[in-house]
């Protein structure tokens, strides 16, 4: 009976994924935690569940020219060499996961919040990311390999972030970009970036392959449905349902 409660969450989530193209693990990690699982294993399940989800969208962008490769070595550079350095302090400083639940429930509340507040506000963002940056291209490439430090870490400690806050990022750092690419380059980043954080987890025995299994049977079929329906639901609704979700949630968790 658990297995099917853990493949109809994975549906449930992978339809609104489908829906929005957000909210993986920003609605994952706290609907495991719901479920009694703790943090760590939560976030590093959830994790793995990310790269394997998003590995068919990243392939769609691809083939689609949809990828600026360019900026996706940039923030890979900061992001992949981040979680790996976080994972490795988690394993040095921390005698085991009892130890540092709290900073990842910390970090996970925060994270939500966050994402929320850049779901609500991404049509201004959009607007304001226009006039906001007129460096020359060196110094915005190096913001865009700082980006990629602050992601890995927040995705590597609470598994959000590589979806809403990564677009946010792009929309800032390259208002020029087409929307087509921003969403590629963001989810072509996303698998590496969480497969890392993920192998990182497992590493340190943070992942339950069981319950990864479920959530992929359920999610897997649900992302694709729901993707062809998307286009007939209004996505201001949706958004705004789910950033207000979001907050609730990161209010608990940052908070409580």
């Amino acid at each position: 009976m658990d297995f099917l409660l853990y493949v109809l969450a994975g549906a449930g989530v992978g339809f609104i994924v489908g829906m929005t193209g957000i909210g993986g693990g920003s609605l994952m990690t706290p609907l495991l935690l719901l479920f009694g699982f703790p943090p760590n294993v939560a976030i590093g399940t959830d994790l793995l569940y990310a790269a394997t989800t998003k590995v068919s969208g990243a392939w769609s962008h691809y083939r689609q020219g949809h990828v600026d490769w360019t900026i996706f070595r940039r923030l890979a550079l900061g992001s992949i060499a981040a979680a790996l350095v976080t994972g490795l302090s988690l394993s040095q400083f921390f005698e085991d996961s009892d130890q540092y639940r709290s900073i990842l429930t910390s970090v996970l509340g925060s994270m939500l919040i966050f994402t929320a507040v850049v779901i609500m506000l991404r049509t201004r963002i959009q607007r304001w990311a226009a006039g906001f940056l007129s460096g020359s291209p060196k110094r915005i490439a190096t913001l865009t390999v700082l980006m990629g430090v602050i992601l890995g870490v927040a995705v590597t400690l609470s598994s959000v972030g590589a979806g809403a806050i990564g677009t946010a990022i792009l929309m800032v750092l390259y208002p020029a970009l087409a929307s087509t690419r921003v969403v590629g380059t963001d989810i072509a980043h996303a698998v590496p970036l969480t497969f890392t954080a993920g192998l990182v987890h497992m590493n340190l025995g943070n992942v339950d392959f069981t319950l990864l299994g479920a959530l992929l049977v359920g999610s897997i079929p649900a992302i694709h449905v729901s993707s062809k329906l998307a286009k007939h639901v209004p996505d201001s609704i949706l958004r705004n349902v789910l950033a207000s979700m979001l907050m609730a949630l990161g209010l608990k968790y940052a908070l409580f």
